[in-house]
């Protein structure tokens, strides 16, 4: 038998392949994988809708780190609390945050999403 937090996973992520294509519409395949490459680059996140979209967390009582959205472009992004640091070498204090994207996603894309994931949840 599954223990409430198991259901309580399952139902959110239940949610969030629910929303997805209602949010991406003509682009729910690439939405649909995001979610995988984000699920597949960091097998620990937990899916939740967090703020109507699709968030990723390390436990449902813990902040989102990782979100995907579509609005005139697909969007992929970090919260404030993901692991971010400043690129080795930058001449600058910026630190990339989010990320539009252009579907169909290809190969180095898929790549780039994956090691952000994993740097986010460091």
């Amino acid at each position: 038998m599954a223990s409430k937090r198991e259901k309580k996973d399952a139902d959110n992520l239940s949610a969030v392949l629910d929303k997805i294509p209602q949010m991406f519409g003509a682009d729910a395949d690439s939405g649909l994988r995001l979610h995988e490459i984000i699920m597949g680059a960091a097998p620990e996140l937990k899916a939740r809708l967090w703020y109507g979209m699709p968030g990723y967390a390390t436990a449902a009582s813990k902040p989102v780190l990782v979100f995907i959205r579509k609005d005139d472009y697909l969007t992929f992004g970090l919260t404030e609390k993901a692991n971010l640091t400043l690129e080795e070498g930058a001449t600058d204090k910026l630190m990339p945050s989010s990320w539009f994207i252009a579907p169909p996603l290809d190969g180095a894309t898929e790549a780039r999403i994956a090691e952000i994931v994993r740097g986010a949840v460091g």
